[in-house]
């Protein structure tokens, strides 16, 4: 019989000849708080040093510059910072997605919660599109016919949020947020058309209430993060330049 044998013969016995009567009666335990006051560990803190210095490096070099600050509260139902996030999705999608079908994505919706942060005058950085975007939620593209089209210009009247949508897509609203008219690509919605509506997983499986992604006709999953998005669109840009336009338009009478 070899050592190896032996020991595990011994563990065997051991294991067999404990009094297997005993049952657990009481779990205690307490909370640790993690704050300053614990020590760090310097051999673990010099092994991540430089990891975490080339990840800061790469974060924080700058990538395009915003001449001015973009906030989501700097509009109704508009906002530059909306427009600048689903311009971007669409522009950067859109060449993804004409590579792999041979279609084209009609307009990008977006939701006003997903923006996470302002982008600040100044230089930007990959940070910058972490700190706008910190989930990892990816663009997928459906297949929406033209009623299901409908029913989301009636979410978006009277959700009266400024949910971001490309440039494609023009709703008009009324005084009172009703739902007048909408284009897509400067023509009246086809109830009988297929349109092929980018946005994000989130949304789609139902997030921010937006239960009109189903049933559709198909499903392209990009396997694109928006913040990538993001990244990809300030490299191509030495400056930015989003604005608030047309839209969205609210009727005053």
């Amino acid at each position: 019989m070899t050592i190896k044998h032996l020991l595990k013969l011994c563990f065997l016995i051991f294991i067999f000849s404990c009094n297997n009567d005993k049952t657990l009666t009481k779990i205690e335990g307490k909370r640790i708080e993690i704050n300053e006051d614990i020590a760090s560990d310097s051999a673990i803190e010099d092994y991540i040093k430089p990891y975490r210095e080339n990840v800061n490096k790469n974060l924080d070099s700058v990538i395009s510059y915003a001449p001015q600050t973009y906030s989501k509260s700097d509009g109704e139902l508009n906002t530059a910072i909306g427009n600048l996030m689903a311009d971007a999705v669409f522009e950067e999608s859109n060449t993804i997605f004409q590579k792999r079908t041979g279609k084209t994505i009609d307009f990008v919706l977006l939701n006003h919660g997903g923006i996470r942060s302002i982008i600040s005058n100044g230089n930007l950085t990959s940070r910058t599109a972490y700190e706008v975007m910190p989930f990892e939620n990816s663009v997928v593209v459906v297949a929406l016919k033209g009623e299901q089209v409908m029913e989301m210009m009636e979410y978006l009247s009277r959700a009266k949020r400024p949910h971001p949508v490309s440039k494609q897509l023009q709703l008009t609203l009324g005084k009172d947020f009703e739902f007048k008219s909408a284009t897509v690509n400067g023509k009246p919605i086809d109830e009988n058309t297929i349109y092929h509506v980018a946005t994000n997983d989130y949304l789609y499986s139902g997030g921010d209430r937006m239960v009109f992604f189903h049933p559709n006709d198909s499903l392209y999953v990009l396997d694109y993060k928006i913040r990538n998005v993001l990244i990809d669109y300030f490299k191509k840009y030495d400056t930015i330049n989003p604005q608030k336009d047309n839209r969205f338009i609210k009727l005053s009478n």
